[in-house]
């Protein structure tokens, strides 16, 4: 859930305004965009991405706000780590983005959930096979 937006080092651009789709952020006269509805935060990283100045800060944690000390934002490297991480903008040749690879996940999940669902089919129709036998055999 969004948790910091370091206003020093924000440039105003107002991109993670544009990007947020819940809306989160209020666009401000001059300066920095307020955080005015976090609740609203999907955690879905983008204003993170889009923040090429890295003055945001998400917390992973979707459930609830989590309050951060700045300072140890700052100290721990935290500003604009998920869009390092992901290979945008300057990063691109250091840490390549990977996340395409994503699609082999998927699919590999979807086919293990497929295989898990026909064996589960499976087994209700050889045990529906089963009783109707046993009934058969009883009524005889």
């Amino acid at each position: 859930m969004i948790a910091l937006l370091v206003a020093e080092r924000c440039t105003a651009c107002n991109l993670c305004v544009d990007v947020c789709p819940t809306n989160v952020f209020e666009r401000a006269g001059q300066g920095a965009p307020a955080i005015a509805r976090p609740d609203d935060c999907q955690t879905c990283f983008m204003c993170e991405l889009y923040c090429r100045a890295d003055a945001l800060y998400v917390d992973p944690d979707c459930e609830r706000a989590v309050a951060v000390d700045q300072a140890h934002v700052l100290a721990a490297g935290f500003l604009g780590r998920y869009r390092r991480h992901s290979g945008w903008d300057e990063w691109q040749d250091l840490y390549p983005n990977e996340q395409w690879r994503m699609e082999t996940v998927f699919r590999r999940a979807a086919e293990a959930a497929g295989a898990a669902r026909a064996r589960a089919e499976t087994g209700a129709s050889q045990e529906i096979l089963a009783t109707r036998a046993g009934v058969e055999e009883e009524s005889r």
